[in-house]
This record gives structure tokens, C-alpha cells and sequence, in this order.
């Protein structure tokens, strides 16, 4: 199956250029070049990015080479796309921190190593690019009365902000990294989120304009749940793809909340598992379709953060809300455990000192504490709404001290509404 075709069975086409060239350009008899930009406006990527990440690992999978391209330079300018007011600049210090931690997210998904994969920053040929000469070059291939119809930039305009002409010369900008991608590695596709169609097309004009070659583009829907949410947004905030920010085990539990209308879709989109195995999932209903979403829960943190962490969070799940058993018959290829597996210690934890439960500590401030609220007055609010728990039992009141008494074989279990768990644990 062409690559391409995948990519539409799965769910990542919105749309595309020249689809019947585009389909013979991945045809030919070599490996093609294709890349996607990320953003560095953080030192993490969150779920968010995985349809432009996964389709990057599927491209290499079939046997093309991809390129990652961060964006350093442009970083500094800021993209007005799906944006209302200007976004904040960053440094070029900033940019290089972020950069790292972004690659090595992406380094669980695509393969680095050789050529097989490429992980560049367009700051490195944007920093130094002599003004006069690129608009010379560069810019007087784009007309402006185009430029401003691009949705990107008429939403902009429309605005109470309107557009910083900082961030005008963004599609100028990206547009050029496409031709120097062209020029440097022979990468002739570009793809992103469908917010980039405009200034993917321009890539495409300027390449025809000054190579007389034909690129080509593909952008993806903007993902949402069938609630109608945004993909990755919780109301805990980001769910990242740094353990640092978002541990495995919710990390785990973020994919196994997933609304029952969205397991197919999520399958297809954030697990390599094969179609025929997901299209079966359809048929299924009550604790079998649990168990669906408990192979992409394990999937998608394998990928993420790999088998010891996913067999560490399935663990963890179990221990606090008991083993769902998935039947070997659901979605087969999925290597998570199919038998009864003990819990552990990987549910979020902290050290205490015996003495200082001894003492006594507030339970709002506990909470606060070991990070299961943001506040004391969240957590009140937590407590006076009756969603705190200690070893199962609701806390009924916010001046609840907590001491040695609570211990349970030399650990305490927290709970924060139905789904938040952190043990307390206390040496012998």
C-alpha cells in the first residue's frame, strides 16, 4: 500500500497538493525526503503534536526519510497561524534548550540513527540570512494582496491586535526552509497541521519559482474529542510527552479516559496496530471495548515512553482500579500483558519521615504538597466538595490532620476525584 493510502485509511489527510503526482512521487523507485516543523516554544512536545509525529514514523516505516525540522529561527519571529494575538519571542538560548528536549521525544517515534532520519534548526541558516539580499532573492516572489488573503494572516488582520510585521515575514520564512530543505536534502514534501496550508502552498510557488521543480504539501485535521475538546487539553492543563511534566502513569490514564465514540479514531491515529485488528474493535461493547482502551492506553505510553514505563503504569492501574482483563482476541498484534499482573510502586509517591506524621499535617496541605492540587484553597474546594480520599475513605472535613494512625502497611493512599492517586510511604 502506497504511503499515502495509509495515511488517509488511518486519518491524517485533511488535505493535499496534486494528489495524483504527489501518489507517483512516493511511487518511484527511491526513498523520498519529507518534513514536518515544531514548534520550540516549550522544551516539550505534548499530545498535540503525535498525528505530525506519528506521521513522520510512518513515512520512515515506509521506507522514506524524514526530516524534524525545529524551529529555531523561525521560533524567534513567532507564527500568526490558528493565533489571535502575537505570540511572545523567544531567545536564541531558549530556542536551544527546547530544541533538545524536543529531540529527544522524538527520538522514541523516529530513528536517528545515519540517514534514516534527520533532526535539523532552520536556525541554522536563518540567523545569519543578510536582510537585503533575501528580500532581493526571496521576496520578491511573494505577492503581498496573496499574502494577506492566507487565512492565517486575514484572521489577524481582523483582529483587535491585528498582525505585527515581525510576523508578516513568517511565510517568507518557512517558505524559505522548504527551498533549503529542497536544495540541501532533495525533500520535496512538506506537511502540517491543516493551520499551515498557506504557507506550505507558498513553500511550494517559491521552490516552482526558482527551481522550476514541483513540491508537494499534506496537511492534517485539527484533532478533537468527540466532546467537541481539543486533543491534549485537560483540566489539569497540556498533557506533555516529558515524563518531567507528565508522568507515565497519567500519562497512561489520559488515554485510558478516552470517550468510548473516539477509540477507533485514537487507535488509528496514535498506535502502529494494524487496521484489520482496529476495524474489529467496532463490534465490541461494555468490558471488551474497555479492554480496547486499555491496548491504546499501553500503546500509547509504549510509544511514548517505552515498554518498562507502559508495564509499569498498566501495573499501577491495576493495583488501583484491578486488572481489566483483555481477551487475545482484541486487537492481537498489541504486545501488553493478556493475564493478571501485580501492581507496584510506579502511582506517583512520596518519602515521608515517620517523625513528621507523627506530628500531624493538615490534610489540604498534604494534598498541596505531594502536587495533587495546585493550592490549599483548591484544595479545600476539593474537600469541601467531597472528591478527597485517604486509603478509600472520602475526608470529611478540611481540618482532618493526618498522622501515623493513617498508615496501611507503612503507606497512605491519596486520592483526588476519581481518577488522581499519590502514596505516601514510610519506612519501617
Amino acid at each position: 500500500m502506497n504511503v499515502i493510502d495509509l495515511l488517509f485509511e488511518r486519518g491524517f489527510v485533511e488535505a493535499t497538493t496534486h494528489d495524483e503526482q504527489l501518489r507517483q512521487h512516493i511511487d518511484s523507485d527511491r526513498p523520498v525526503t519529507c518534513y514536518i516543523g515544531f514548534d520550540p516554544t516549550a522544551s516539550s512536545l505534548h499530545v498535540g503534536s503525535l498525528v505530525p509525529i506519528m506521521s513522520l514514523a510512518h513515512m520512515q516505516r515506509a521506507g522514506h526519510r524524514p526530516i524534524a525540522l525545529v524551529g529555531g529561527g523561525t521560533g524567534m519571529v513567532g507564527d500568526p497561524s490558528g493565533k489571535t494575538e502575537m505570540r511572545q519571542l523567544l531567545t536564541l538560548e531558549q530556542v536551544e534548550k527546547n530544541a533538545q528536549g524536543i529531540k529527544a521525544q522524538l527520538a522514541r517515534f523516529i530513528d536517528f540513527d545515519g540517514d534514516n532520519a534527520l533532526m535539523l534548526n532552520n536556525a541554522d541558516w536563518l540567523i545569519n540570512l543578510q536582510y537585503i539580499p533575501f528580500l532581493r532573492d526571496i521576496g520578491r516572489h511573494f505577492s503581498v494582496n496573496r499574502m494577506i488573503k492566507a487565512e492565517s494572516y486575514r484572521v489577524r488582520l481582523e483582529s483587535d491586535e491585528g498582525l505585527n510585521f515581525v510576523e508578516f515575514n513568517y511565510m517568507l520564512l518557512q517558505a524559505y526552509d522548504f527551498l533549503k530543505l529542497f536544495d540541501t536534502y532533495g525533500c520535496r514534501l512538506q506537511m502540517g497541521g491543516s493551520d499551515q496550508w498557506g504557507n506550505i502552498v507558498a513553500g511550494i510557488d517559491l521552490i516552482r519559482r526558482m527551481r522550476q521543480v514541483e513540491s508537494y504539501g499534506i496537511t492534517f485535521p485539527l484533532v478533537t474529542t468527540s466532546s467537541g475538546a481539543k486533543m491534549g487539553k485537560t483540566a489539569q492543563g497540556a498533557v506533555w510527552l516529558d515524563a518531567g511534566r507528565t508522568s507515565p502513569y497519567d500519562y497512561y490514564q489520559f488515554w485510558i479516559n478516552t470517550d468510548d465514540r473516539d477509540v477507533i479514531r485514537f487507535l488509528s491515529l496514535f498506535t502502529f496496530l494494524p487496521m484489520d485488528e482496529i476495524r474489529n474493535v467496532a463490534q465490541l461493547e461494555g468490558s471488551d471495548l474497555n479492554g480496547a482502551k486499555t491496548v491504546l492506553a499501553f500503546e500509547a505510553t509504549l510509544l511514548a515512553h517505552g515498554h518498562e514505563e507502559a508495564i509499569k503504569a498498566y501495573r499501577a492501574a491495576t493495583s488501583m482500579f484491578g486488572v481489566r482483563q483483555v481477551s487475545v482476541s482484541i486487537l492481537p498484534s498489541s504486545t501488553i500483558p493478556r493475564a493478571d499482573a501485580d501492581g507496584d510502586a510506579s502511582v506517583p509517591a512520596t518519602w515521608f519521615e515517620r517523625a513528621d506524621l507523627e506530628l500531624g499535617i493538615p490534610v489540604f496541605k498534604l494534598y498541596m504538597n505531594v502536587g495533587l492540587v495546585d493550592s490549599g484553597s483548591a484544595a479545600r474546594r476539593l474537600i469541601d466538595q467531597g472528591g478527597a480520599y485517604i486509603n478509600g475513605k472520602r475526608v470529611e472535613s478540611i481540618d482532618y490532620i493526618v498522622t501515623a494512625a493513617d498508615l496501611n502497611d507503612c503507606e497512605i493512599t491519596l486520592r483526588a476525584g476519581k481518577k488522581k492517586f499519590h502514596k505516601i510511604m514510610v519506612k519501617m
